[in-house]
């Protein structure tokens, strides 16, 4: 095992620089130090790995397969590292002047925006919240929940780490007010095989809740059109004869101003339960735990509130 004594933790500064810049003029300009600097530390970290790691290939440098591997690694040791000493034994959100970052799905981010800041508002005026949407890939692992204070996901997709569930909604079937396929409100199983879907997906090409919900009813959709998350289905839907589902709080935000109406089928649509998930390490932060119980709080005021107004997406 590596004795932990002979490391210098600013080598693993200077190493996630160089991974970073891919460049030791620019390392040194990230991290404030001088080229021989980082020339020095490039020359123990090779010594340390048995690996010349950068490596010049024309007039620029590129990473081993080795250094390559270790990125990934060094970026979420920095991340811990970083997480451990900067955090605050208590955490007073009246004088805290902290940034949290939240990642989740448009339409929780649309609905829970609202109620999040106006709890900020009163309880921790001088901390900020920034936004983002869910990571790219389909797998969200633990590296991404060190990079962020919370990620907002529907349950069931095997995040790791803690979780807390917030709040939930039931799927619908939103079509065109005036679908020729519509009788009293409703679509047979046979409509929905035949008509054309607008999908929604999140981040990777992973199956969601409604894809199973299709499939269990031996539905096979014929998909027209694939889009990020739920806000953009009821454009999409608008004036054509395709159909979509989404939670009930977006259609009942959007359906009328787009003429769109809820249709009855015979499907057993699932509750979607939207859970807030975060690495087991930021329990002992208070900060992190005070943002988890803000977002419970938030999702009260949603729960009791089911017609609180959507968030003016392009505002995010």
């Amino acid at each position: 095992m590596t004795d932990l004594r002979r490391i210098d933790i600013n080598l693993l500064v200077v190493f996630d620089a160089i991974l970073t810049e891919r460049h030791l003029t620019r390392a040194g300009e990230r991290i404030g130090m001088s080229q021989p600097a980082v020339s020095g530390g490039l020359a123990r970290l090779r010594q340390l790995y048995g690996d010349p790691l950068l490596v010049r290939s024309g007039g620029t440098f590129e990473l081993t397969p080795k250094a390559e591997e270790l990125r990934p690694l060094v970026r979420e040791a920095m991340i811990e590292i970083t997480r451990t000493l900067d955090v605050t034994p208590t955490f007073h959100p009246l004088t805290s002047s902290r940034t949290f970052l939240i990642s989740a799905s448009d339409y929780v981010l649309a609905f829970i925006t609202s109620p999040l800041l106006a709890l900020f508002a009163q309880e921790a005026p001088s901390a900020t919240v920034e936004f983002d949407g869910l990571p790219a890939d389909a797998q969200i692992t633990p590296t991404d929940l060190l990079r962020r204070d919370a990620i907002i996901t529907g349950a069931g997709r095997g995040v790791p780490g803690k979780q807390q569930a917030l709040f939930s909604d039931r799927f619908v079937c939103l079509v065109d007010a005036h679908h020729p396929s519509l009788r009293d409100g409703k679509l047979s199983l046979s409509d929905l095989a035949e008509l054309r879907h607008v999908r929604s997906e999140f981040g990777g090409h992973e199956r969601t809740i409604v894809d199973d919900m299709l499939t269990a009813a031996g539905i096979t959709p014929n998909n027209a059109i694939t889009v990020q998350g739920f806000l953009p289905v009821p454009v999409m839907i608008q004036n054509t004869e395709m159909v979509g589902h989404v939670p009930e709080r977006v259609a009942n935000h959007y359906a009328a101003a787009l003429g769109l109406v809820v249709a009855q089928t015979p499907l057993e649509a699932p509750n979607l339960i939207e859970v807030a998930h975060w690495h087991p390490s930021k329990t002992r932060d208070s900060a992190s735990m005070w943002l988890i119980k803000t977002l419970r709080s938030a999702a009260k005021v949603l729960e009791f509130n089911r017609h609180t107004s959507a968030r003016d997406p392009s505002r995010r």
